[in-house]
């Protein structure tokens, strides 16, 4: 029998739980190992991808208050990248230590992505994502005059650099990824969605932008033939009238009626749409496969039918 293959997308909560420290956020990642080697004990092969917000933001930070011009503060992308090794590195410690105590002996391996993205993406004529420290309205406007980047007011906190947010179309490491997950290895990556590139004459070139987590796991969910995309967030279910009277929990669902309910304006821009957008995507692609959204903690039950919200181009059940 053919092995299941899930990708596995966690959410900022499966890393850090509001301490920023090493100690903690390695912590927390040996919790979500524990959760991660249950679905290797039953026998499925799972690729793990991560958010990094935090965590590149603090890295950020940290190479502003170092510029010099002896020690010039690192760009965006290769931020990105030094997040991924960071990230990447603590997990493989976490689940080696796991699958070490309940006897299991596999490889686990870091792959730094790059995620390939379209130049002419309209996200590059509306820059929306924040990132970076905040500052007040003037020292903005005088950083945007001297390097042209864009800032916009944040929430009444402040002043912060927004950066594209492109859809990826392709993930350029995606077969060395799918070579080592059929050799046997549990692989992470696409961490905070890839490293934006984009294609050149002269090969790819890393740009100032950030991709949705949840969008480049769905591509390369497709892109490796997975079963089935696992979607981790803070809630149990996706729902509509979230903490209202009304609120509805949504469990197995078509694409059709989530689009509907996406036109209707049930979901946050920035919170649950990106998520079900992306899961409505890996569903579109072929009806054998499914989207699961749902917390760490169910994560397991879900993907046996037994809890989530599970997104599949007609209904019909798939994955048993």
């Amino acid at each position: 029998m053919k092995k299941q293959k899930v990708v596995i997308a966690l959410g900022g909560n499966a890393i850090q739980s509001g301490d920023a420290t090493a100690e903690a956020q390695q912590r927390a990642l040996e919790k979500t190992a524990r959760q991660l080697v249950d679905f290797i004990e039953k026998g499925i092969d799972i690729i793990i991808s991560h958010g990094n917000g935090p965590q590149v933001g603090n890295i950020l930070l940290q190479q502003a208050a170092a510029d010099s011009v002896k020690n010039p503060a690192m760009p965006l992308d290769t931020c990105g990248a030094m997040s991924q090794g960071m990230i990447g590195y603590w997990m493989q410690n976490a689940m080696d230590k796991v699958l070490k105590e309940r006897g299991i002996f596999r490889n686990v391996v870091t792959v730094v992505t790059r995620v390939v993205v379209d130049q002419n993406d309209p996200a590059f004529l509306n820059p929306t994502k924040p990132i970076g420290p905040f500052y007040s309205k003037a020292e903005a406007q005088k950083m945007s005059e001297a390097t042209g980047t864009v800032f916009k007011e944040d929430a009444g906190r402040g002043w912060r650099r927004v950066v594209p947010s492109p859809k990826p179309v392709n993930i350029q490491e995606h077969s060395v990824i799918n070579a080592l997950v059929e050799q046997g290895s549990i692989v992470i990556s696409v961490g905070g969605g890839g490293i934006p590139v984009v294609e050149t004459e002269e090969g790819l070139v890393g740009i100032e932008a950030v991709i949705d987590k949840d969008f480049a796991s769905q591509k390369l969910a497709e892109l490796v033939d997975a079963d089935a995309l696992i979607i981790l967030t803070a809630v149990d279910n996706v729902y509509i009238d979230f903490n209202k009277p009304t609120q509805k929990k949504l469990e197995d669902i078509t694409i059709e009626e989530l689009k509907a309910y996406i036109k209707g304006g049930h979901f946050a821009e920035g919170s649950m749409l990106p998520k079900v957008e992306a899961a409505i995507q890996f569903a579109e692609t072929n009806p054998e496969r499914k989207t699961i959204i749902t917390s760490l903690d169910l994560a397991l039950n879900a993907i046996e039918g037994k809890s989530g919200t599970v997104v599949t181009l007609k209904g019909a059940p798939v994955l048993s």
